[in-house]
């Protein structure tokens, strides 16, 4: 199982375009939609590896990817920045 901050590093290695801010948000935006869709038909569930196209999960994944490509084109460290507002979210809810 991969961390966080070892996900964030493998998008950075294989996902590299300069200046892609604009385009990596549009994406993320698209692939929302996408899950949207997915949540709509109600394609819940663990897919396999044949049933993963258009599933929650594969749209889930989708999202997750371009969250991370954009962390890492404005130098955004994610896992450090979850426990910052997880600490905020402790004091402002009093979990």
């Amino acid at each position: 199982m991969k961390t966080l901050k070892e996900l964030q590093a493998h998008v950075a290695q294989v996902d590299q375009l300069p200046e892609a801010d604009t385009g990596y948000f549009l994406k993320l935006i698209e692939e929302v939609g996408e899950l949207s869709e997915a949540i709509r038909h109600g394609k819940s569930g663990q897919p396999e590896f044949d049933t993963l196209k258009g599933s929650i999960a594969e749209e889930l994944v989708d999202v997750f990817y371009y969250t991370l490509a954009l962390a890492n084109q404005y130098g955004v460290n994610l896992e450090r920045s979850f426990e910052l507002k997880e600490a905020h979210n402790r004091i402002r809810y009093q979990r």
